[in-house]
């Protein structure tokens, strides 16, 4: 047996899986927990031993067998985070990640020192927002000095892994394009942002290379440590959405790609380059050499899960209580900021749930607006493609959300778009596992278009396909008409 592994290190846990590409089917999964610090000033913490903790776990878990069928490795990771080393590769500080919203007063310094909004987004083709990287560093500066001095690695998580396994200090254009320090159109660090951080900041980045490149090859001491043969490749890897729309099939024009998660993302790939950061669509590269234009919420099942516990449920008889109410929740409309939010860009935003009457004051409708929300802020994403002349032919749903067939329908009717969810529901761990058996064989002399492995390998279940249904289409544009009212509402008291 042959296997490639493809690693997902998500927020909430590490999880590796070995592929066996002939017989395209995963054969063995591993997984484990990796804790968070919060705190009320909105920040998001976690220590790269927990990360080095979870891998040695879910390593040590494969049978000597399985570890020794690996031919390559492709790691997917959270975006936009923060891991900065010195030069022993030791970290500095604690990885602030995507979810940090402690860094606004940063990001207001960066875009008015860049000169506004309209130069950062010449700069690096997004806004200037708290979830980026780039301000994160200049936090570190500001907040601890003496560990910025040390500074030598600026890595990405994903990086971080890719380092662990091949000592290379390498970065590529799909997870480099969210840190706000890159230039997605030119694919090049951009010294103007990099300058207005620190002088020494470009001196201290890694050289971007091809997405099918290897990162390099592993180390006979991480052989050693996790049981894998050495001098196997270790390809580019990518930020999570990058992996998760390889791991989807989204590597063509005209795909989307909807991911139900702790955050809620809708992304697609396009030849040329596409954003409108001002309408929550970010200019981000794919880990397959085009673009993959992105909207990003900081909340979607945050949502439902804090409507379960309230409700103390379990996620199936959530389900079923909100597939008894009707379209629009009978006028109840939830907006669920309980992290802040990103899209819109309401850092300092709260959940709040408007419309409550003596009449439709119902677990069932409370459960149903919780459900709701997620998509209707995708909806605002599928807006600004629409807009941008992107002709959406089908969205590929996947994440945690994706399992539930009420939820996939909903989002067939709010979006108006087929829906289809592939049989794998490890989008990241599959896509990073494509991604190096794509490195493989290049490396090999034999290159494969990624779009002819991903229609080998990423399988679709035709039986939860749900495609749009008229009257439901029409009840969800008032619906979404009565969310975008609040939203306006509210919105100064957020901003």
């Amino acid at each position: 047996m042959k296997t490639v592994a493809g690693i997902d290190m998500g927020t909430q846990s590490i999880k590796v899986v070995l592929y066996d590409w002939e017989n395209k089917k995963i054969v063995a999964t591993q997984q484990k927990a990796v804790e968070l610090i919060a705190a009320n000033d909105g920040a998001r913490e976690q220590k790269t031993e927990w990360y080095d903790a979870a891998l040695d776990d879910c390593f040590r878990a494969f049978s000597a067998a399985e570890k020794a069928s690996v031919a390559a490795v492709g790691i997917s990771g959270h975006q936009h985070g923060f891991v900065p080393l010195d030069a022993d590769g030791k970290a500095l500080y604690n990885v602030k990640l995507w979810n940090d919203t402690s860094t606004v007063e940063e990001c207001k310094i960066l875009t008015d020192q860049a000169g506004g909004d309209d130069a950062v987004i010449a700069e690096v083709c997004n806004l200037m927002l708290p979830g980026f990287t780039a301000p994160k560093i200049l936090w570190l500066k500001r907040r601890h000095p003496d560990a910025f001095a040390r500074l030598r690695y600026v890595m990405l998580p994903h990086d971080y892994l890719n380092y662990c396994f091949t000592g290379a200090y390498r970065a590529e254009a799909g997870d480099a394009s969210g840190m706000a320090i890159f230039n997605g159109r030119t694919k090049q660090w951009s010294k103007k942002i990099c300058d207005l951080i620190d002088p020494k900041l470009l001196s201290l980045l890694p050289p971007v290379i091809a997405s099918d490149a290897p990162n390099g090859a592993v180390t006979a001491a991480a052989a050693a440590k996790w049981g894998i043969p050495a001098g196997i490749p270790v390809s580019s890897g990518g930020g999570d959405n990058m992996m998760g729309a390889i791991g989807t099939g989204t590597v063509r024009d005209g795909f989307l790609t909807m991911s139900l998660g702790t955050s809620g993302t809708l992304y697609g790939y396009s030849d040329q380059p596409l954003a409108d950061p001002k309408n929550g669509l970010s200019g981000f590269n794919s880990s397959t050499g085009g673009y993959l234009p992105l909207l990003c919420t900081m909340n979607c099942t945050v949502a439902t899960e804090k409507t379960r516990e309230l409700l103390g449920m379990d996620i199936k008889a959530l389900n079923d209580l909100a597939g008894a109410a009707p379209i629009g929740a009978d006028g109840i409309v939830f907006l669920p900021f309980f992290n802040g939010e990103r899209t819109p860009n309401l850092p300092n935003g709260r959940a709040t749930i408007a419309g409550i009457t003596a009449a439709n004051c119902a677990a069932a409708n409370l459960a149903r607006a919780a459900m709701e929300s997620a998509i209707f802020g995708m909806r605002r994403g599928l807006e600004a493609f629409q807009k941008l002349g992107f002709k959406a032919r089908e969205i590929r749903i996947t994440g945690g959300g994706s399992k539930s067939p009420l939820w996939r329908q909903m989002a067939a009717d709010i979006m108006n778009t087929p829906v289809k969810r592939p049989l794998s529901s490890e989008a990241a761990a599959l896509g990073g596992a494509v991604q190096a058996l794509w490195c493989l064989q290049k490396s090999a002399g034999a290159p494969t278009d990624i779009a002819a492995l991903t229609d080998e390998h990423i399988l679709i279940d035709e039986q939860a396909a749900s495609r749009p249904a008229a009257d439901a289409v029409c009840a969800y544009d008032r619906a979404y008409a009565e969310y975008n009212k609040y939203l306006d509402a509210l919105t100064p008291l957020y901003a």
